[in-house]
């Protein structure tokens, strides 16, 4: 009873708040989310990422072991999108990062944070933080079928993953002050994204439903299928294989949206919107018989 008591207690601030954003979503149809949008991006998942990184014991080890897991698991979401899609007789390049790119960062970190506590929002944070990397370099790549640099510089998260990195293998001590502004840009921007992914979804349409589907369930049932080979492979435990699974068995990211409606046609953009609605509805369900399974064996 304890573990459901745990489940419960992990789950419900995550649905509520991304509740509380699809209630103001169909409430006010014009909701403007360009202040979230710049406050994340500019401000927030900078703090976020630097707190999580430099100040819950995550060590240079640690982010080099991460990485390793992280890039099997894309890697192997690869495979499975471009098999299914080529197969489809769908566009295998454009199409690709919604299956490929999970939302680790707005649904992933705070359902790690509040699984393992501080250590869970390190290893979560350095997975989302390498899914991040890849949104601003592959996911801009097959998107547009080209590489803008100019995007990767003018993006904040990016310096603040290097600035935590070297801070973490030089072993420094970052002072007080810049830890604590962090840590409450960092827990105010869980929030806001929380609340602005119920609001996406809301005003993200699904223009072709199967397609969608057979998308959204590669994405939430293969990605906790490829999570699990990767713990078993590796035979990992604890903490690590929790967040591992967890972040690998998250719906498509929202900001393949974003990347998409930038450089893809818009057919394309439709489709990654349905993915990302459907994938995020389907993981529903799925999320907490994740999680019950990441706490019940790998605490």
């Amino acid at each position: 009873m304890d573990l459901y008591f745990k489940l419960f207690e992990v789950l419900f601030p995550v649905f509520f708040v991304v509740g509380i954003g699809y209630y103001l979503g169909k409430k006010n149809p014009r909701f403007n989310t360009d202040f979230i949008t710049t406050f994340a991006s500019k401000i927030g998942s900078p703090g976020l990422i630097f707190y999580s990184l430099t100040s819950t014991g995550v060590t240079f080890a640690i982010i080099t072991d991460y990485f390793v897991y992280a890039i099997i698991c894309i890697s192997l979401f690869a495979l499975v999108g471009v098999l299914y899609l080529a197969l489809a007789g769908r566009d295998f390049i454009r199409e690709l990062p919604p299956i490929l790119l999970p939302n680790t960062g707005n649904m992933g970190l705070p359902i790690c944070l509040f699984a393992y506590g501080s250590l869970g929002l390190g290893g979560g944070a350095t997975f989302a933080s390498i899914i991040m990397l890849l949104h601003f370099t592959v996911g801009v790549l097959l998107a547009s079928n080209k590489f803008d640099f100019k995007i990767l510089i003018n993006n904040a998260p990016i310096y603040a993953i290097i600035v935590s990195v070297v801070i973490i293998y030089l072993e420094l001590e970052p002072p007080q002050f810049l830890v604590n502004t962090a840590m409450l840009l960092a827990y105010s921007t869980i929030f806001l994204v929380l609340m602005s992914l119920g609001i996406a979804l809301t005003k993200l349409k699904i223009t072709s439903f199967t397609n969608s589907l057979i998308s959204s369930i590669l994405r939430v049932v293969i990605g906790p299928v490829i999570g699990f080979l990767v713990i078993k492979y590796f035979d990992l435990s604890g903490i690590v294989a929790g967040v591992i699974l967890i972040q690998s068995s998250m719906p498509s990211a929202v900001l393949n949206y974003l990347i998409g409606s930038m450089y893809s046609p818009k057919k394309i953009a439709n489709n990654i919107a349905g993915t990302i609605v459907l994938s995020t509805l389907i993981s529903f369900i799925t999320i907490p018989i994740v999680v019950f399974i990441a706490l019940k064996y790998f605490i």
